[in-house]
């Protein structure tokens, strides 16, 4: 079912934001960390990391795995298995940090 006319679902929200943004912006240019996004936007990394993999997939941006995501220069976009293995690579290492910090922040229950 389709609702027309409610809120936009918030990592569509992010891409929209972004798009505006990327329009002002050079091939190149880097964009803001994702830790910079979730400040900005107020919402969980992975709904950050969902905008940012619509962009990727439109062609609009390019990451660079640790270094960051980049304004596309507009050329086709790489399709190269190595370009996709890098991005999965940051995604579990994003992912492995957000464990770790929540296991490093939990306490033991019967303590």
């Amino acid at each position: 079912m389709t609702v027309t006319g409610g809120p936009k679902p918030k990592a569509e929200q992010v891409a929209d934001a972004l798009r505006e943004d990327i329009k002002k912006m050079k091939p190149g240019d880097r964009l803001p960390s994702q830790r910079d996004l979730v400040e900005r936007f107020g919402f969980a990394s992975q709904t950050i990391q969902n905008g940012l993999a619509s962009l990727r997939a439109e062609g609009l941006i390019v990451s660079a795995g640790n270094l960051g995501n980049f304004v596309s220069d507009g050329a086709a976009p790489n399709n190269d298995v190595r370009d996709e293995i890098k991005e999965i690579r940051s995604q579990i290492q994003a992912l492995a940090e957000r464990v770790a910090a929540l296991e490093s922040s939990s306490v033991p229950s019967g303590a």
